[in-house]
């Protein structure tokens, strides 16, 4: 009996990721409203946050108490699709529909759409351990955080032809071949983490002059380090 109890605490955790997620989707259809002290939006993002605490726990939780699982794995993708994709995509949606974007609001479908097939991906790939197939879509929620937050914190008004082209790119890119650099570190040194650690630094910088707009910037920077990344390794292999 205690074995079982034990063996269900990563998967309890990971529901919790699907409970802030789904919470997180009821904030975005009011995100303009204040509630408890805060705007909807703010909050959409705190529990898309939590969802990524929750989804750092539970792998952690699993490793720790020796509670694998292949039903953990599926239900891991499954939260994750809810929490990264659904809910940012809802959050997108409503502000690009506040915005007047009309019926182009619903290009924010294609987050959630791609970030299926993005974790299907996964879920059939060994060789994504050290680095990644595409946008991982953890880092994909981050970037529209970031985006949103930009448009409240600096009044900026989405046009039409920007928020589509930028929401088809970062989609596509979850799905793409692109390699993409994990932030796990075998060690700390910081001549064989460089990317790592500029990474970090950024996000930091980013953060504190920008606040949460910094998320955006972070994901389009770790897009850039993937690129330069690639590039280096090609000239090397010349």
């Amino acid at each position: 009996m205690l074995r079982k109890i034990v063996k269900s605490i990563p998967n309890t955790i990971t529901l919790l990721n699907l409970l802030s997620g789904t919470i997180a989707i009821y904030f975005a259809f009011n995100a303009s409203q204040t509630i408890a002290g805060l705007q909807g939006w703010l909050w959409a993002t705190i529990m898309i946050g939590a969802a990524a605490l929750f989804d750092f726990c539970d792998g952690f939780a699993a490793r720790l108490l020796n509670a694998k699982s292949l039903i953990g794995k599926e239900l891991d993708s499954l939260c994750d699709l809810v929490s990264f994709g659904v809910a940012p995509a809802m959050l997108l949606m409503n502000v690009l529909a506040e915005a007047g974007a009309g019926v182009w609001a619903f290009s924010a479908m294609l987050i959630p759409l791609m970030g299926a097939l993005r974790l299907a991906i996964f879920n059939v790939d060994d060789e994504q351990t050290v680095t990644f197939k595409g946008l991982p879509i953890p880092a994909n929620a981050i970037f529209w955080i970031g985006a949103v937050a930009a448009i409240y914190q600096f009044g900026i008004q989405p046009t039409i032809a920007v928020s589509v082209a930028t929401v088809a790119a970062i989609s596509l890119l979850m799905v793409s071949k692109v390699k993409m650099f994990s932030l796990k570190m075998a060690n700390l040194n910081p001549l064989q983490n460089i990317k790592q650690y500029l990474l970090i630094i950024g996000a930091i910088l980013f953060v504190i002059f920008w606040g949460l707009s910094g998320l955006a910037a972070t994901i389009l920077l770790y897009i850039l380090l993937s690129l330069i990344e690639i590039k280096i390794t090609v000239e090397r292999k010349d």
